[in-house]
Formats: C-alpha cells, structure tokens, sequence
C-alpha cells in the first residue's frame, strides 16, 4: 500500500500562508489607525479631548444663541425709531434697549471673563498634569528605556492637547470676536472699547496665543514640581502672573498716538477718540513745560488753568497690530519653554 493512500489527498495551503512569488514572506496585515506613541498619548487624553469637546459644543451654541437674539433685537429697535439714547425715554424703547443691554452684559461680565480665564484653566488642568503625573507615577524612566526617543515621545505627548487646544481655542476666538464686532461694540446700547478690561484677551489672536503658553507654561511647572496637585495650583498663580505681567508690556507694543488739543475742563483735561486706550496724558502749560496727570494731583490750580491738554493712546485701529505682535511673543516663549522642557528630559538622571 502506498504511502499516499494512507495520508490521502494533500491539504491545500492556507492563502496567508503561501509564499509570495518573489519567493519572500507575505507582509503581514497592518493595523489601521495610530500606532505605537501616538495611539498611546490619544488614549491617555481621550478624556480630556471629549470634554473639551463638550464644552466648545454648549459654549458655540450659546454664544451663537446670544448673537440671535441680539440682532433680532437691535433689528426691532431700528424699526420701531428706538436706537438712539434720545428714544429711550419712551417706555417702548425702553423695554427694548434693556432687553439688548441685558444681553450685552451678559457678554461682557461672563462670556468675556470666561475666555480670559481659559489659559489660565488649560495650564491647571492640561498643562501641569500632563508631565507632573507621569513623574508621580514613574513611567518616565520606564518611558525613557523604551524604543521611543525622549524627544519624540515629548513631542507626541504635546502635540495632541496642543492640536486640541489650538482647534478649541480659535474656534472659540472666532465666535467671541464675531459676537463682539456684530453686535456689542456696532450695538446701540453697550459701549466696550476693544482694550478695555476683559475684552481684549477675548478677542481675536490673544485667547490662542495665550492658550498655547498656558499649556507649554503648565507642563514646565509640572516637571518641576513633580507633583500633580501642586503643579495644577502653581500653574494657575504662574500663568495669571504672566498675564499680568503682559498687560503692563502691551502699551509698548506698537508706537502710540500722541496729540495736544485744547483744555477741557468738563473731560478732565484730554478727550481721546472713541474706543481708543488712553495711556498718558497730561497738560501743556502757558511756558511750555508740560506735566503729566499725576503732577496735576498735586497742582491741581495749574492744570486746570493750562491751555492745552496732551494725550498719548492707542486708537482701535491698533488692535490688530498689538495683538499680532504680542501673539509673536508669546509663541516664541512657548517654544523656549517646550525646549526647556525638552532638554530636562533628555538630562542624565531624569
């Protein structure tokens, strides 16, 4: 009996088994998706991305709800004769304006202070976590002895809550401006100057620049620290203070506008344009010699006799520019302070 009877027909290979006719393996199947570092840092921030997620959702509709029925309104009081301040003695108008300037200042005294607390939320709560629990944890050291590179797996770590926060973040900017520039500043009612308070970190390029060093600033803290409640607290206080600290810079920013005009005396000396940043201002006496608007505290007869008043500001055409140029700044410090932190973690012993 032969051999073949007994082991009966042979069984045709598997497909994936087969080899290639090039005589090498078939390549395996490869996965879809991310892979190694990269799905790691999404799965660790996937809680993190969804709640950014949710709440640019709830605030794009609410600031889009408040741009509706803002314009409705300011649309009703043009047509019923009603936006100018002279109308509003009548009970109609002023039903109406006070329904617009209820909205206004729900813009102004949440919305507004809301966006500006971003940065300063997104360094305690993405920034300062993200390294100081790894440090708390030590998975930096086992990360470290891992095929990944220090420097790429930084990297990973901080491009995915950077994409976030830099989609979040304009998207946000984007409808705050748009509300802002639509219908409070061009509104009948509300009158809130573009460098004023709250606004001007609500507006336009400063609430992503912002973010972004909030973030880069956070991690620093948390690599520091090494302690992640400790380093969400810090963050705050550390990016609030910088905050600060640029609001005394920004005048500088961009050459101002320097005038003299007659004394007023029921202005208080100098009248500056619309919606402009006064920064200084002062008085120009009969000899020539001038004095700043401190010195009048202390001779207050010679001021208000001086002919002529002087002022140096910024007008709202200056928005633009300042905020280009402080955006410039705080994108160059963010990466000083991601190289810092990079060459942190490269450093023997870390």
């Amino acid at each position: 009996m032969s051999t073949s009877t007994l082991s009966g027909p042979a069984t045709p290979p598997h497909p994936a088994a087969a080899p290639a006719a090039n005589g090498g393996s078939a390549p395996a199947r490869r996965r879809r998706g991310p892979s190694g570092a990269l799905w790691l840092v999404l799965h660790q921030n996937r809680p993190a991305i969804r709640s950014v997620a949710i709440l640019l959702v709830l605030v794009s509709a609410v600031l889009i709800t408040m741009h509706v029925l803002l314009h409705d309104r300011i649309v009703a009081m043009q047509q019923t004769s009603c936006s100018t301040p002279a109308s509003w003695e009548r009970i109609e108008c002023a039903v109406r304006s006070g329904r617009v300037e209820l909205l206004s200042r729900m813009f102004t005294d949440v919305v507004q202070p809301a966006v500006t607390a971003v940065p300063v939320l997104i360094g305690m709560f993405l920034g300062g976590p993200l390294l100081a629990q790894e440090y708390e944890r030590g998975t930096v050291r086992l990360v470290l002895t891992q095929s990944v590179s220090p420097r790429r797996w930084l990297l990973t770590r901080l491009a995915v809550p950077g994409a976030t926060v830099l989609l979040a973040t304009a998207v946000l900017s984007a409808l705050t401006s748009w509300v802002w520039w639509s219908d409070i500043y061009r509104g009948p009612v509300a009158f809130d100057p573009p460098f004023q308070g709250f606004t001007y970190p609500a507006l336009g390029l400063a609430p992503v620049a912002w973010s972004l060093f909030g973030l880069a600033l956070g991690v620093l803290v948390g690599q520091l620290l090494r302690r992640t409640v400790a380093a969400v607290l810090v963050s705050g206080v550390v990016v609030a203070l910088s905050q600060a600290v640029m609001i005394a810079w920004r005048p500088f920013f961009w050459p101002l506008v320097e005038e003299e005009q007659p004394y007023n005396n029921m202005m208080g000396g100098f009248v500056k344009p619309a919606g402009s940043w006064l920064v200084e201002n002062g008085v120009v006496r009969a000899d020539g010699t001038r004095l700043m608007r401190d010195q009048c505290f202390e001779a207050a007869s010679a001021c208000d006799q001086a002919p002529t008043s002087w002022g140096q500001y910024h007008p709202a055409s200056h928005l633009v520019p300042i905020q280009l140029v402080e955006a410039g700044l705080l994108l160059a410090l963010t990466a000083a302070v991601v190289t810092v932190v990079l060459r942190r973690l490269t450093r023997a012993g870390v």
